[in-house]
């Protein structure tokens, strides 16, 4: 998940200052004799790289039944059992422990504890950092 938080965070550097060129040259900048043109093509090129890599790396995840809820936060869910009802159990980054469930139609709001004695082994979701 770190890797991803930093491609997160790019993107938003990336959108910023395309903002910030398309904001202070307006449609001059689509010229391809301006002199930023290069620099906003570069830009579109690391957005559509960036996205396409956390798409694929989100769809990685999902294959391995994960659900990205958050990534700034750190949040995922992934499929359990509780109480005989099929729940996401929920972890956020910081907590040492998956350590609590939500209904499948729920969401983090609506997040119990679990009971210790049915709490998984390992300490957080698997998957790619």
């Amino acid at each position: 998940m770190p890797r991803l938080r930093g491609w997160v965070a790019r993107l938003r550097e990336v959108h910023d200052e395309t903002h910030r060129l398309a904001s202070f040259w307006g449609a001059d900048l689509d010229a391809p004799d301006h002199a930023d043109h290069s620099l906003k093509q570069r830009l579109d090129a690391e957005w559509q790289n960036l996205t396409r890599r956390l798409e694929e790396a989100v769809a990685g995840l999902r294959r391995e039944g994960i659900e990205v809820k958050d990534l700034e936060e750190g949040l995922v869910d992934f499929y359990g059992i509780q109480n005989g009802e099929v729940v996401f159990l929920c972890w956020r980054r910081g907590e040492p422990e998956v350590a609590y469930y939500h209904p499948v139609t729920g969401s983090y709001r609506n997040r119990r504890p679990i009971p210790v004695a049915s709490r998984p082994a390992s300490p957080h979701p698997r998957g790619p950092s």
